[in-house]
């Protein structure tokens, strides 16, 4: 992102802000910099547009789709990282992600701990 000239950041953001708008009905209001990447430039840009950056405190290497067949590991990874606060990053192009969703949520809730929406989030 801090590479980009700036109208093609706003370009690129308001494009997909409108596509998801009229697919799902949402306004967007928060985004995670591609790859984790950000200036104070992006960051000021960013908010002029109306959004919050949000960075995420564990990811892992899930993305890389030639990683795949590895759900015991893609389980531990994530359990072995979840602590109050936590925002973990899982990339939805991950079958491993999708094969272990549903036993993390639960072991992570056995664990005491719950699932909230940004805008619940203690800042």
């Amino acid at each position: 992102m801090p590479d980009l000239e700036d109208e093609k950041i706003k370009t690129e953001v308001m494009d997909l802000h409108t596509v998801i708008y009229k697919k799902f009905g949402y306004e967007m209001k928060y985004i995670r910099p591609p790859k984790g990447e950000f200036s104070e430039r992006t960051i000021n840009l960013t908010n002029s547009l109306g959004y919050t950056t949000v960075m995420w405190s564990f990811a892992y290497d899930d993305w890389d789709e030639g990683k795949q067949g590895r759900e015991e590991y893609a389980k531990k990874k994530i359990l072995d990282n979840i602590h109050p606060g936590a925002v973990i990053l899982l990339h939805g192009n991950s079958k491993d992600n999708t094969n272990v969703l549903d036993s993390v949520i639960k072991e992570v809730k056995n664990m005491g701990y719950e699932f909230k929406s940004l805008d619940k989030f203690e800042r």
